[in-house]
């Protein structure tokens, strides 16, 4: 028989230690953003945060709240409120919100997705961002939010598949981060890429065909608009798994798909980059993906959208209604 290495708690595994060049890049960066020798710089900052396990185990039950990897993450939540995106609409059923989820790295079956999460591991969670920008670095998203000032904003979501929803997301503006890591002349889109992680999410295996990891794109002014969000919390806590823990990207004026969950990598590009939906179905899923009610779907309409909780039909607005925030992004010469 095999001897049986059992290792302590505290045993680090070597491919987790984080090389010496990646830590100094990374204090580096956080001297540049303002935060080191404030005080700031703690345990969970440098990668040392422990995981706290979900309730539940068997992921039969549903979850409506998050994993909260540190204390420093759940003390961010509930963040304040932007009063410019407060505008007293009913919120969507929180747990209706949490068990009706596209999220095809799971499952395809909307309320199955938040049943087959247990085994995806989000903490830690790096980052890494790089291309065509002046500071390059790999961060752990940990570090990031508590380099940000996050703030809650009630958005409108809406679905290509013609169901929506109101909820109010955490996070701050895209701009904010890319102001910081100084994109270069040649940039002109964002790339984004999720995990690819078959034993931890069973839907990477089962649809084997499809071109994984997940990846999407913004023009880099649709990215730099004050619209578009980091999002790290959903209701006043740290995103839940199904809503694509820790860290995803929202874009409330373009169709759902094209806001990106649980992201390892960002990247300034010169090309518009290749995405997932449109490399499986350009004429049904392309790059720009505005919200169109005049436009339907090659196979249904769009002129209207179900509210995912009460079932009612409303009318969809051009631009999801944020119209007068991006329409000066597609006016033609």
């Amino acid at each position: 028989m095999a001897n049986i290495i059992k290792r302590p708690g505290w045993h680090i595994p070597e491919k987790l230690v984080t090389p010496e060049s990646l830590y100094w890049n990374r204090r580096s960066f956080l001297k540049q953003m303002g935060f080191l020798g404030a005080g700031i710089l703690s345990s969970t900052m440098i990668g040392c945060s422990k995981p706290v396990s979900e309730s539940g185990g068997s992921g039969s039950g549903v979850t409506t709240g998050a994993v909260q990897s540190a204390k420093s993450d759940s003390s961010k939540y509930p963040a304040p409120r932007n009063p410019e995106f407060n505008p007293g609409w009913p919120l969507t059923n929180e747990k209706t919100a949490a068990t009706y989820n596209n999220f095809y790295e799971f499952s395809t079956v909307k309320d199955r997705v938040h049943k087959l999460t247990d085994k995806f591991v989000t903490s830690p969670w790096p980052i890494q961002i790089g291309g065509l920008i002046e500071k390059p670095m790999k961060v752990d998203v940990q570090e990031m939010i508590e380099m940000m000032t996050l703030e809650e904003r009630v958005y409108r979501f809406r679905c290509v598949e013609a169901w929506a929803m109101i909820v109010p997301w955490t996070g701050f503006p895209l701009k904010k981060l890319l102001d910081k890591i100084a994109p270069k002349s040649g940039a002109r889109f964002v790339r984004f890429e999720t995990f690819n992680r078959p034993d931890q999410a069973p839907g990477i295996a089962r649809l084997s065909d499809y071109p994984w990891p997940y990846t999407e794109g913004l023009r880099l002014e649709e990215a730099m608009n004050p619209l578009t969000m980091v999002v790290t919390g959903i209701y006043g806590k740290p995103l839940p798994k199904q809503h694509g823990a820790p860290i995803r990207i929202i874009v409330p004026w373009k169709y759902g798909y094209k806001s990106i969950k649980s992201i390892v990598k960002i990247d300034l590009v010169e090309t518009q980059p290749a995405t997932l939906w449109e490399t499986l179905a350009p004429s049904e899923y392309p790059f720009e993906s505005n919200v169109n009610p005049a436009v339907p779907h090659p196979r249904w309409s769009q002129a209207t959208e179900r509210m995912i909780d009460s079932g009612d039909l409303v009318k969809t607005e051009p631009f999801n209604g944020y119209g007068k925030y991006v329409e000066n992004l597609y006016k033609k010469v």
